[in-house]
């Protein structure tokens, strides 16, 4: 089980995706946006193992969020969701060790690549 860090501007999906995370086993902490999500690691300290985070977002995009989570966090686990190919690829080319999901994700991929990158 793991603890994780989840920003979605999309509520809708924001609540499908938060309780199929919870039906898997891991505590889940889902924000609507990615200064909500700033704040709850600085209050956190380290308590994250994975933030998962929509990369297009109003305000602080998942992009910088996940900058300042390895700052916060140093070791934190980063998944970007995305729906937009383009961008997807230019984030996996500033940072190999983070895993990038294209919507439209399917829970049992999101499960499965949740577990896989914990596991790691």
């Amino acid at each position: 089980m793991a603890t994780i860090l989840y920003a979605e501007d999309d509520d809708s999906m924001r609540r499908f995706f938060e309780k199929a995370l919870e039906k898997s086993g891991h505590h889940v902490i889902a924000c609507a946006d990615g200064e909500k999500a700033l704040r709850a690691l600085k209050f956190a300290d380290g308590a994250f193992d994975l933030l998962l985070t929509d990369i297009m977002m109003p305000g602080l995009d998942g992009v910088e969020l996940a900058k300042q989570a390895e700052i916060i966090s140093p070791g934190i686990k980063i998944m970007f969701i995305t729906g937009f190919s383009a961008v997807a690829k230019q984030t996996t080319s500033d940072d190999a060790s983070a895993k990038v999901l294209s919507k439209p994700v399917h829970l049992r991929q999101l499960c499965e690549e949740v577990d896989k990158l914990i596991a790691a």
